[in-house]
């Protein structure tokens, strides 16, 4: 999957959404910067809801809880 550089701007721009660790690159870049157009597009719900525990422990207390207020399965 390629992003647009608006929103993989650090550099990668192309992730394998097979590979977990690219994945959650992806992921955590777009908690950061999409807006939710590029969630919609870009996400897989049933594999955000697998990679989550991951997630959780790596991403800001705040994003974390304003995602999962929003989609539901995530919370704990």
């Amino acid at each position: 999957m390629s992003l647009p550089v608006r929103l993989a701007w650090s550099g990668l721009t192309d992730f394998d959404v097979n590979d977990s660790g690219q994945r959650l690159t992806l992921y955590r870049t777009l908690m950061d910067c999409g807006q939710r157009e590029d969630i919609v597009r870009y996400v897989n719900p049933a594999l955000l809801r697998t990679d989550w525990p991951r997630i959780r422990r790596l991403t800001a207390r705040r994003v974390i809880a304003l995602w999962e207020s929003r989609m539901s399965g995530l919370a704990a």
